[in-house]
C-alpha cells in the first residue's frame, strides 16, 4: 500500500499539538486510559466521550458533541471511512493534511522511504523526484513502534531506499526491535550492494527475515541498462546480488515482462541458473500501466498471450533447477495452464479490479485480476474460464 495523502481536513481545538505527529487509531469504547491518551478515536455518534488524545470524525456526520466539549478534533472526508482499529496516520496541522501510513487489516503495507532514485526505469510506477524528503524517514521510525505486532510483512520501497544510507539501516533495526516476527521486503535496484562495506553493514543488523527484491531485466547488460536508463547498472546489480548472497542474505530477483524484455526471458532464466542459482526467489511480473509506463506504452506494451511460450520456457528452466518461482500481476486466462502452479494472486487490494469480460469466470477467486490502471490498456484476449 502506497501512502495516501489528503489535505481535506478541518481542525478544532488543536492548539497544544505539534505541527506534525503520528498517531494510531482506535474504535474501542472501553480503551484503558493509558492507551487512549496516546491514540485517536474514530468517532461514532453513539459513543461516549473518553480521554482520547484526539478524535476523528467524518464530514457527513454530526460531530458537534465533540466540538462543544472542546476536545481535539479533526474532520476528514467520508472517503476515508475505510480507516479502522489499529491503523496509523500522520497529521500535518500546518498543511492541514493527513497521510495513511499503515492499515492493520491490509496484507500489503509498504512504507515509501524516498522518492529519489538513481534509475529512470522505462516502466517505473513511482517516477523519481529529486527532492528533499527526509521527513519520510522520521515518519516511518515513529510509526514502527505503533504497528500491530502480528503484522506478517512490511514493504520498504522508493525511489531507491539504499540512497538513504545509514538511515535505511536505522529503519531496519527499528523494525527488528519492535516487530521481530514481521518479515521485511526491501525493494531496491541492488546497485549500492556493489559496495561490500555497505553490504556488510546491512548484514550486520541480522534481521531475522528480510528479503532484498532486486530487478534484473536481461542477461544482456546493454538491454538491462537501457530499461533502467543507467550506465553500468547491470554489472553493479549482479555484483550486489553476489555480495548479499556471500553474506547469507535473502535475495529475490524481480523480472518485469514487456516488449523490451520478453524475447530473452529463456536466456535470462539460463543466466540465472548458471550464475545466480543461490537466490531465494524469482518473481516474473506483468506490466503496471501507470507512471512512466503510460508515457512509454508503445515501447513497452505486449499482449501477455504473445509471450506465453517464452514465459513457459523460462519457468520450466527455473523450476527445473529447483528455484522458487512465482508469476505475479497476470490474468489467469492468459497464462498457460502448465504455469498455474506458479501463479500468485499478487495485486494489492487497494488497486485491484476485474474487467467486464471477467463476469461469469469460474476461476475469478483464484485470479489476481488487474491493476486499477489497466483501464488504459489490457489484453483483447480476456475471457471467462469455464471449468
Amino acid at each position: 500500500m502506497l501512502i495516501l495523502r489528503t489535505n481535506k481536513l478541518s481542525l478544532y481545538n488543536l492548539n497544544k499539538f505539534d505541527d506534525n505527529f503520528i498517531i494510531r487509531l482506535s474504535k474501542d469504547n472501553y480503551r484503558p486510559k493509558g492507551l487512549a491518551k496516546n491514540e485517536a478515536k474514530i468517532y461514532n455518534e453513539n459513543d461516549e466521550l473518553l480521554n482520547y488524545k484526539l478524535y476523528l470524525a467524518f464530514d457527513n456526520q454530526d460531530y458537534s458533541l465533540v466540538n462543544n466539549a472542546k476536545l481535539p478534533l479533526i474532520v476528514i472526508h467520508e472517503n476515508l471511512k475505510y480507516l479502522d482499529e489499529g491503523d496509523i496516520i500522520a497529521i500535518s496541522l500546518k498543511k492541514k493534511s493527513l497521510a495513511v501510513l499503515y492499515r492493520k487489516n491490509s496484507t500489503s503495507n509498504s512504507f515509501l522511504l524516498t522518492e529519489r532514485c538513481n534509475h529512470y526505469c522505462l516502466m517505473c510506477s513511482q517516477p523519481p523526484k529529486n527532492i528533499q524528503d527526509d521527513y519520510l524517514i522520521q515518519e516511518v521510525l515513529d510509526a514502527i513502534p505503533l504497528i500491530d505486532k502480528n503484522t506478517e510483512e512490511l514493504g520498504l520501497t522508493g525511489g531507491e531506499p539504499t540512497l538513504l544510507g545509514d538511515s535505511l539501516f536505522k529503519i531496519i533495526t527499528q523494525s527488528k526491535n519492535f516487530l521481530p516476527n514481521t518479515s521485511l521486503h526491501l525493494l531496491t535496484n541492488g546497485r549500492k550492494f556493489f559496495d561490500m562495506a555497505f553490504s556488510q553493514k546491512y548484514a550486520a543488523i541480522e534481521h531475522p527475515d528480510i528479503v532484498a527484491g532486486i530487478p534484473l531485466y536481461s542477461d544482456v547488460s546493454s538491454i538491462h541498462n537501457y530499461v533502467v536508463q543507467a550506465e553500468n547498472a547491470f554489472n553493479e546489480t549482479v555484483k550486489g546480488i553476489l555480495n548479499l548472497k556471500s553474506l547469507k542474505q535473502k535475495v529475490e530477483i524481480r523480472i518485469v515482462i514487456h516488449k523490451q524484455t520478453y524475447k530473452r526471458l529463456p536466456h535470462l532464466a539460463e543466466y540465472i541458473v548458471r550464475n545466480l542459482t543461490m537466490v531465494d526467489h524469482v518473481a516474473l511480473m506483468g506490466l503496471e500501466i501507470t507512471g512512466f509506463t503510460r508515457a512509454n506504452l508503445n515501447d513497452l506494451w505486449i499482449d501477455p498471450v504473445e509471450y506465453k511460450n517464452e514465459l513457459l520456457e523460462a519457468i520450466n528452466i527455473l523450476s527445473g533447477h529447483r528455484l522458487n518461482v512465482s508469476l505475479y500481476n497476470h490474468q489467469l486466462c492468459l497464462v498457460d495452464k502448465k504455469n498455474w502452479p506458479f501463479y500468485r494472486k499478487s495485486i494489492s487490494d487497494w488497486k485491484n479490479e476485474y474487467m467486464p469480460e471477467c463476469e461469469g469466470c469460474d476461476e475469478q477467486v483464484r485470479c489476481g485480476g488487474f491493476f486499477s490502471s489497466a483501464k488504459h490498456k489490457y489484453s483483447d484476449n480476456i475471457k471467462p474460464i469455464k471449468t
